[in-house]
């Protein structure tokens, strides 16, 4: 029981508190209104009966301002000082493409955990003041479009965890210090500088120093240095007693070593890509389907192959309906291939010609091995043979029937399937564009498109509806095996989703028992026939996660700790870092940050550990629609959710 002392105290410190929390509120609105006074900020149409964090452009935590954003309100004059005293617990202030000119006010240097400053195309002036040196924790800093002078402070890199700084379109001068900072943008063009590029920068665009005076990689070579020279020749020449005979000795041996290794390259490719181009005809390996219980066909050094279905074939015409009815030989095995619709592009044929065609492997999945079949006349397929499958003939077609039937514009129609004992095949569109997983964790290289911000967000828009409009078509009904190696893309990057409904068509056996390791399956399911919407729901929140962040989540280690990519990703919000999250190839997009934690949002949401806090498909569709129409708008036309701009305060 507690005594009238304790309950007096407890009464008092209560009070004290709400006493500070009410101060605390109203110098923060004291602070907000003398800003919007000072810049005329006519289209700041603040409610001020209201508490400050229901403002427009005030974000709040815990009744603690941690966000102003007030992009493009035609704000303008001086900010006077005093005012982010009362704001010292901002993480992000944006304050980009208005008027504002004058210095920057001191006390900015007392919101020492700010992690992002906009302040872009305005009219600041005088020098970047030494206070930024105190912000310790900032991330990204936009000083860019202004009218900033003076040198570059060579004090920046102090700021150890800095990921962007824009400069450009300022009057700095002098010479661009070496910040020795792992900065994932950067721009100094269109200033007064010269001298030499630091080392750390030297990988920076060209498009970072443009309209400068500055020398050195990636720009021309600076004078005084001969073309065609670098830092080891110079000290060739400088070393005593090393002759120009013995340079050029060097150099043509260099070139010979050079020379020898270019021809054995050339003469091994040139061996292995004789060796890869050996078509074989489906059923040319009969005898080898025969033997192999494990359903899968080895692949021949990522050559062609084929298969058959170890019977003779004899081939069965398809009627134009789409139906045989005629389904079994004398013998009872099934001989024929049953299309769906008007088979592929308006193409029907039989099963021997199938069986003729050239064919090679894409992959090998969870539930069997796809290959890239060719037709005699042309006709490009792909060909599912699946393993494990044990369940009954009327049962797979049942199932088969209900795949077969679904039709939309992101999900890959099932053209086709074939049942026999020793076979069961399916039938898709090829999409020559390859999967998802190629382009995100594939060879950079060999002319391939890096995946940008646009169109990942549509990717994901686009998957998103496609495994939206197959959880309309019933509440059993779901996909079982979303991953990005089976999100294939058309010329056009349009998302198609494949693999529908074969989680169903699978028995239980070693090679398809749920393994965590894989990264997309949820927590709950312990049976792969067995995949709930809401399972769905998570393996497109890990597919967000990849697009997001452009790790794999099968890799066994997605980062040092070893952590699965949905409890990294988390780890790393929680402790208010979003943006490093990011694949680098994203963050080189200066405008869609603030979308890319929008979509962060759903995705860790998606990937709840339990099925009960997930958002359903049809909600994660919607919010990933809004953000991709950017609907909110400025009045004056500017979009925020084009601005690149990083909300910090996301939370998981």
């Amino acid at each position: 029981m507690k005594t009238p002392l304790s309950v007096s105290v407890g009464v008092f410190i209560l009070a004290t508190l709400v006493t500070l929390t009410c101060a605390d509120l109203d110098s923060t609105r004291s602070a907000l209104l003398a800003l919007r006074e000072a810049l005329g900020g006519r289209t700041l149409l603040w409610n001020t009966g209201s508490p400050p964090c229901s403002w427009h452009g005030v974000q709040c935590k815990n009744d603690i301002v941690v966000a102003l954003q007030l992009p493009g309100f035609s704000l303008s004059a001086q900010i006077p000082p005093g005012i982010f005293k009362n704001l010292t617990s901002l993480k992000l202030l944006s304050l980009r493409f208005n008027q504002i000119s004058g210095n920057l006010p001191s006390d900015l240097g007392l919101c020492t955990q700010i992690r992002s400053i906009y302040l872009q195309d305005n009219n600041f002036t005088g020098v970047i003041p030494e206070f930024f040196t105190q912000l310790k924790k900032i991330v990204r800093l936009n000083l860019a479009n202004n009218d900033f002078t003076g040198e570059i402070p060579r004090s920046l890199r102090n700021l150890t965890r800095l990921k962007t700084l824009y400069l450009e379109n300022n009057r700095f001068t002098g010479f661009l210090p070496e910040l020795k900072l792992e900065l994932d943008q950067f721009n100094v063009s269109n200033n007064k500088l010269n001298g030499t590029i630091p080392v750390s920068l030297e990988s920076m665009p060209v498009s970072a120093f443009g309209g400068t005076k500055l020398c050195g990689k990636p720009l021309q070579i600076c004078p005084g240095i001969a073309a065609g020279t670098g830092v080891f020749t110079r000290e060739l020449h400088n070393k005593k007693g090393l002759s120009g005979g013995a340079i050029a000795g060097i150099v043509v041996g260099a070139v010979v070593a050079f020379a020898i290794i270019l021809m054995i390259l050339v003469f091994t490719c040139g061996k292995k890509k004789r060796k890869q181009t050996n078509a074989v005809p489906f059923s040319s390996i009969n005898k080898q389907i025969e033997v192999d219980v494990s359903g899968e066909i080895p692949v021949r050094d990522g050559g062609d192959v084929g298969f058959s279905n170890g019977v003779a074939s004899t081939a069965v015409p398809v009627n134009g309906n789409g139906r045989n009815i005629e389904e079994v030989d004398g013998g009872g095995v099934n001989k024929k291939l049953v299309f769906f619709g008007n088979g592929v592009g308006g193409k029907l044929f039989d099963l021997e010609e199938l069986l003729r065609a050239s064919a090679e492997v894409l992959g090998k999945g969870t539930f069997g091995t796809s290959y890239k079949a060719v037709t005699e006349i042309g006709t490009i397929v792909v060909v599912k043979r699946l393993r494990d499958v044990t369940i009954s003939e009327g049962e797979f077609k049942e199932k088969v029937e209900v795949v077969g039937a679904i039709n939309h514009e992101n999900l890959v129609p099932l053209r086709a399937y074939y049942y026999s004992l020793d076979e069961k095949l399916l039938v898709y569109d090829y999409m020559p564009t390859g999967s998802l997983s190629a382009y995100l964790h594939g060879n950079k290289g060999a002319g391939r498109t890096s995946l940008n911000w646009e169109m990942r967000s549509s990717i994901a828009l686009g998957v998103a509806r496609g495994i939206t409009y197959l959880h309309s078509q019933g509440s059993n009904v779901s996909h079982g095996n979303i991953k990005s190696s089976n999100i294939l893309l058309t010329n056009s990057y349009k998302p198609m989703v494949s693999d529908l409904g074969l989680a169903q068509l699978v028995g239980p056996s070693s090679s398809s028992t749920p393994n965590r390791v894989n990264g997309y399956r949820a927590p709950e399911v312990t049976d792969l026939r067995k995949v709930s919407q809401q399972a769905d729901v998570y393996s497109f929140g890990v597919l967000l996660l990849e697009l997001l962040t452009g790790k794999a989540p099968t890799h066994a280690l997605v980062n040092e700790e070893g952590v699965d990519l949905p409890r990294w990703v988390q780890s790393v919000v929680k402790d208010e870092w979003a943006s490093e999250v990011f694949d680098i190839e994203l963050l080189r997009d200066q405008h869609a940050e603030e979308e890319m934690v929008l979509l962060l949002e759903v995705a860790i949401e998606c990937a709840a550990q339990y099925p009960g806090s997930r958002p359903s498909m049809s909600e994660a569709n919607r919010r990933i629609q809004q953000l991709c129409d950017s609907t909110y708008k400025q009045a004056d036309g500017f979009n925020p959710a084009m601005s690149g701009e990083i909300d910090d305060i996301a939370s998981p």
